[in-house]
């Protein structure tokens, strides 16, 4: 299907290969858990949307959430129950639904302004106390919608007069969103008491001060202050809300922690504040709202609503679902159950709701140093969990969106010139500094490569080499590399127990260990960026800096291990229960060298000794023997196991290349078996997240491998193959980036990959690469560059049932860099 309305520089490329068997994902318990997903719209025709289940990974500290969004929106609309993170799927009552969420984060932020229907007397005011019951059976979410029926609020009074017993009736809610507005439409019983809570003092994060402000009989306004991520108290930032009623409220009123006061217009101060605005709906049952957001002004709200608002609950979400279907549509696949398809378009789905817009309709955005500026030539985008991020969905969107990226790396670029520092993990105007390392260098280097920072090389340069170079004034409330000093010095990043932070957030020095593999990374990545652009001593210090990583290799065990100020390595010589390493232990770390994996194989002794590892790493005979199992019982021991570990951990970010490892020993058929098994854990359940999405980055690892293209040197345009799980895939891209009109990449005679794998042995399906050619000369190598696959009309796989010495070759593996 050809969509109509995109733009004319868009072009088709077509990636077809076999679907591979996923082994055992139609096991008992998988079958269990796609049975306790609820609430998504079943296949219909040739939507895509329809094959978006919302509701997975809002179980088990996946973090998402169900609620209307558009793509990079600066709203989701979404419930919230009482779990940190807003909604978890266990719970049994919500408490309103409010404005902000970010998929799959694993603390408290946003949450502002949460709305809930009501009817009778408004007397309770603290929304964990009137939260309304609700049941999965009546929960319904898509792209851009979601609708669930309430039972009356506790709390709420109900009372006699024209309401006469009806106030017990279910009211049902219903969400939808534009980029910078949020609709609700409620159904209420008959009742002259129908309300609508408007909770300005409480939300996800920590609420400073909140003012509510009633303009009209139509209208209310609020500027939200809120404060902190994680255990970083950052600096107050305001959120600016006008929500705007298709029909007068009959009466109003505010309330200040205890204390409701009926015809009150204006509630200001700390603690618990909001508006209620009641109707009669004894004739029309129906009220539907518009709430517009801003993180500049009040202005900025009414900007945002006058642009985006004044339309129809059903127009909006119409025109939110048309979104959604195009944005979609720029994959399509063939081949696999309808299960399969299910979790990778839902995937594909999470991967477009971040970043997000961060500036109003007309241009203007709230800058890190917290004033407020007009972004020209570029839309402003915010929200950056870069330590996740630049490792898979940076490059997914690059491929896929890369407009939308070019845009991003322009605004991390102004964060850094208005804020005066590059970003590290920034939420909204503010820095929160959580997750160590250098994340911003990748994720920049990956833009250059991709051709998205043409015109603005230098200036990106310029604040990448400062950022690699130094550490942020004391005055800053950046911490960027806050171990930079000692690093330089020294080769490595101590690790100090007990060093007084100077900074909110983590600092690197805590994880010592970790950080220095990540800045090594990060100055092999700005090595290449600065020897293109004709830096070449730069070049050769940021390559010599890469090579860092050999410094907290401790001979004695093999390993890496953090080391002190003196030099003296230090915490538990066991692997498994190293310190140092942030959210993993050395045995998950000790791939983090994508720049160097020669090297790396060197200093361990050879492929054949780390063959023998990886296999160990990923319990690779029991893996062969039953993959899904092995996934479940080997690997994966709960959301926040990050510690205390031997075996690869895939819910979490330091071990998401580890399976590509497999393509520079000399073994890629391994990848591909470690890949798929990893594959199962990706479900169509409220449980079937791999931990924490953080911001679309476990989706887009999905996608990516469900795919065959996965960045494995993140922050170059190293693109490692291994076998795709679809038979085909149509992958829409942008002319201007990717010039030729259609990639065609087959693998035939391939078997259903439906098929369970047979114990004590191999999958019973053609999974493994025999062959590979590109516009059909042999391609021996296993990976692709950027300038290949933009270069390429077809990609010819041939795939049998057996490994063979394809990718084996001495240089077939990906490039030492640096």
């Amino acid at each position: 299907m050809r969509r109509t309305g995109r733009p004319a520089l868009r072009t088709a490329v077509v990636v077809t290969a076999a679907l591979l068997g996923l082994g055992g994902a139609l096991t008992a318990p998988a079958l269990s858990a796609l049975a306790a997903s609820v609430g998504a719209a079943g296949p219909g025709g040739d939507r895509l949307t329809d094959l978006v289940n919302p509701f997975i990974g809002t179980e088990s500290e996946g973090n998402t959430f169900p609620g209307a969004a558009v793509p990079f929106g600066m709203v989701q609309f979404s419930p919230d129950t009482g779990h940190n993170t807003g909604y978890d799927h266990s719970d049994t009552r919500i408490r309103g639904f409010s404005l902000v969420h970010l998929s799959g984060v694993g603390c408290r932020l946003g949450g502002d302004l949460p709305a809930l229907p009501s009817t009778g007397e408004v007397t309770v005011t603290d929304h964990a106390k009137y939260a309304a019951r609700f049941d999965h059976a009546t929960e319904r979410a898509s792209p851009g919608y979601y609708k669930v029926g309430l039972e009356n609020a506790p709390g709420s009074e109900t009372s006699g007069g024209g309401a006469s017993g009806a106030d017990t009736g279910r009211i049902d809610a219903e969400l939808t969103a534009t980029g910078r507005t949020g609709v609700q439409r409620y159904t209420f019983p008959a009742t002259d008491r129908a309300n609508v809570l408007l909770n300005a003092g409480q939300a996800l994060h920590r609420t400073v001060s909140s003012t509510v402000e009633i303009l009209d009989d139509r209208t209310v306004r609020t500027a939200i202050t809120g404060s902190g991520f994680c255990q970083a108290a950052t600096r107050p930032y305001t959120v600016h809300t006008l929500t705007r009623f298709d029909r007068p409220f009959t009466t109003s009123g505010t309330w200040r922690g205890d204390a409701v006061t009926e015809g009150s217009t204006r509630s200001s101060g700390t603690g618990r504040g909001g508006a209620y605005v009641r109707f009669d709906t004894t004739k029309d049952r129906t009220v539907e709202a518009t709430t517009a957001v801003s993180y500049v002004d009040a202005r900025g709200a009414a900007v945002n609503l006058r642009a985006e608002g004044g339309r129809s609950f059903d127009r909006v979400r119409d025109d939110a679902r048309r979104a959604w279907e195009e944005r979609l549509d720029d994959v399509r696949v063939k081949g696999g159950s309808e299960t399969l398809r299910r979790t990778f378009y839902s995937s594909l789905y999470r991967s477009f709701l971040a970043p997000n817009l961060g500036g109003d309709a007309d241009g203007r955005h709230r800058g890190w140093d917290l004033k407020v500026h007009r972004a020209k030539g570029f839309t402003y985008y915010q929200n950056w969990s870069l330590w996740d991020t630049y490792r898979t969905q940076a490059q997914l969107l690059a491929l896929l969106a890369p407009r939308e990226s070019r845009d991003m790396a322009l605004s991390v670029l102004a964060v850094g010139e208005e804020g005066g520092w590059l970003p590290k993990w920034g939420y909204g105007p503010v820095e929160t500094n959580i997750m160590t390392g250098d994340p911003v260098t990748p994720f920049l280097t990956n833009a250059y490569q991709q051709g998205l920072l043409k015109g603005h090389e230098e200036r990106a340069y310029r604040a990448l080499r400062r950022n690699a170079d130094g550490v942020p004034p004391a005055g800053s409330p950046a911490a960027g590399r806050d171990a930079n000093k000692e690093y330089i010095a020294a080769g490595y990043v101590p690790m100090t127990k007990g060093r007084a932070h100077t900074k909110n957030g983590h600092s690197d020095f805590d994880h010592g260990a970790s950080a220095t593999l990540e800045y090594a990374l990060s100055d092999a990545m700005l090595a290449q960026m600065a020897r293109d652009l004709g830096h070449g001593a730069d070049a050769e210090r940021y390559a010599a800096r890469a090579q860092n990583y050999r410094r907290i290799l401790d001979p004695s065990t093999g390993f890496f291990r953090a080391r002190d100020a003196s030099g003296a390595f230090t915490g538990d010589p066991d692997p498994a229960r190293s310190e140092g390493f942030h959210e993993g232990t050395s045995w998950q770390y000790q791939w983090l060298v994508p720049q160097d994996l020669p090297g790396l194989i060197g200093l361990l002794g050879g492929r054949r000794a780390v063959n023998d590892r990886l296999d160990t790493f990923f319990a690779y005979e029991r893996l062969l023997k039953d993959p899904a199992r092995t996934a479940r019982e080997v690997w994966v021991n709960g959301p926040y196991a990050y510690y205390d570990a031997a075996h690869y951990n895939p819910q979490n970010e330091p071990d998401l290349i580890a399976p590509y490892t497999y393509l520079s020993t000399g073994q890629p058929w391994k990848t591909t078996d470690v890949v798929h098994a990893a594959l199962t854990l990706f479900t169509d359940a409220p449980t079937g997240m791999t931990g924490n999405d953080d911001l679309g980055t476990m989706s887009a690892w999905h996608v990516l491998s469900s795919i065959g293209l996965f960045p494995v040197q993140p922050g170059f345009d190293t693109w490692g193959l291994s076998t795709p799980v679809f038979e085909r895939t149509d992958l829409v891209l942008d002319r201007r980036f990717h010039p030729l009109g259609a990639l065609t990449v087959t693998a035939p005679g391939t078997s259903d990959a439906g098929r369970a794998p047979v114990s004590g042995r191999a999958p019973d399906s053609g999974r493994y690469i025999r062959s590979v050619r590109a516009d059909g000369t042999a391609h021996a190598r296993t990976y692709l560059t950027t300038g290949e696959l933009r270069g390429i009309r077809e990609l010819a796989f041939t795939v049998g049932r057996e490994p063979s010495r394809w990718g084996t070759g001495a240089d077939a593996a990906p490039p030492k860099l640096g």
